[in-house]
């Protein structure tokens, strides 16, 4: 039990961490887009490189900022009973969902992204475009980084959950977010 505690909070730092330096990519993201309209409006002029990079910032974010959102719990989810039901029962409710719907979807993402990303490195994809950036590549990778990250937080959210649920842990809604 001591070995997924640790194994969980490891995860948990591992996952915040991340999570804290993803956040920056909004602010990048912002000074990005007033550089390309100010370029577009104010210079008349404009840059295929530089609007490929908010295509490229936007997703980085989104794809690895979800295991940070799934550990604050700031996923949407159904909640027409859920917040009745006793800490240990949503305990239960949340692992079985992992369990269920979280784990196996993930797996499915980086199963059917598996040849599409290695294809894409095979042949060092670059933009269609011949002033865009040359990293379609790694832009791809994120597809497999997404789901293994949601896989990694996905377990640790199953032990915390399956540890509460068993008396054995804190709490399975540590850094929940409040609901409405």
């Amino acid at each position: 039990m001591a070995f997924l505690h640790c194994f969980s909070r490891s995860i948990d730092r591992i996952t915040e961490l991340s999570g804290t330096l993803v956040s920056w990519l909004s602010l990048v993201l912002i000074i990005n887009t007033v550089i390309v309209v100010a370029m577009r409006y104010f210079f008349g002029g404009g840059s295929i490189a530089l609007q490929e990079t908010m295509t490229y910032i936007h997703a980085s974010l989104f794809m690895l900022a979800m295991a940070f959102t799934l550990k604050r719990g700031g996923h949407v989810r159904v909640d027409v009973f859920y917040r009745q039901f006793s800490p240990k029962t949503q305990a239960l409710v949340d692992a079985a969902g992992t369990l269920v719907f979280l784990l196996p979807v993930s797996v499915l993402i980086f199963a059917m992204s598996l040849d599409y990303v290695v294809s894409s490195w095979e042949i060092r994809e670059v933009s269609t475009e011949s002033t865009g950036l040359q990293l379609v590549y790694l832009l791809k990778s994120l597809l497999l980084v997404l789901p293994l990250a949601l896989i990694f937080q996905g377990l640790a959210e199953f032990i915390k959950n399956l540890l509460f649920f068993l008396g054995r842990g804190d709490s399975h809604s540590e850094d929940k977010v409040e609901l409405l």
